[in-house]
């Protein structure tokens, strides 16, 4: 296997996983490499190489034995159905997102202050200038995390940083995929203009706007790939 390097995700070690079970290096039956020696040689973290195994563990392809190791069940290629249980979970965190934020939208509407608005503002403009993926899962996850801290209630602040980690990886998941389009700047400015105007039912259907095309476009590809199974 070739190196890949610490910065490499879970995805490129499976990916390199199951190159290694489509050619044969490891048979059903036969013990993988140890974690150490995939760490060794791939030059990764071993909390990379832990989650990667365990995604083949889930998926049926490898088999965990307490004391002996790591064992080839299947060498069938699991891509599609990890990349469909992504998706699914990506799907999960806009569903619980989109509950959180309309309510947060009504009640930032009904208790900001200038200074808010203007901090919006300067956030909406550092988003519509990411260009990676990376940079704008940041951007737009301080942006909707801003919209919360602006609601001022402490308790749906505390359940929002819970789910932040999960948002921004999803965000980022859904700008990198070809297929999945996302709500563009007009309904983000809708959004902070209802909430400067103190409009909270045009704020709570501002939030749902900025949420529910991506949202929707998911489905739509889940939907899709479940059909063509």
């Amino acid at each position: 296997m070739r190196a890949i390097g610490r910065r490499s995700s879970v995805e490129e070690v499976i990916e390199q996983l199951n190159e290694q079970l489509a050619a044969g290096a490891w048979r059903p039956g036969e013990r993988i490499p140890t974690e150490q020696e995939l760490v060794a040689e791939l030059g990764v973290s071993r909390a990379v190489v832990r989650e990667a195994v365990r995604a083949l563990v889930h998926l049926g392809t490898l088999e965990s034995r307490q004391g002996a190791g790591t064992f080839v069940v299947s060498t069938a290629d699991p891509v599609p159905m990890l990349r469909q249980m992504r998706l699914a979970e990506v799907r999960d965190v806009f569903e619980v997102q989109l509950a959180y934020d309309v309510q947060a939208a009504r009640l930032a509407a009904r208790r900001r202050e200038d200074a808010d608005v203007e901090r919006l503002r300067g956030l909406l403009e550092l988003r519509d200038r990411a260009r990676t993926p990376q940079e704008f899962g940041r951007a737009e996850t301080d942006f909707h995390r801003t919209v919360v801290e602006v609601a001022r209630n402490p308790l749906l602040l505390e359940m929002y940083r819970y789910l932040l980690g999960r948002l921004r990886d999803s965000l980022e998941a859904l700008r990198s995929h070809e297929e999945l389009v996302e709500s563009g700047p007009c309904a983000h400015r809708a959004l902070v203009e209802a909430i400067e105007a103190r409009d909270e039912e045009a704020a709570a259907a501002a939030a749902r706007s900025v949420i529910e095309p991506g949202l929707t476009s998911l489905c739509g590809v889940l939907e899709q790939e479940e059909g063509e199974k």
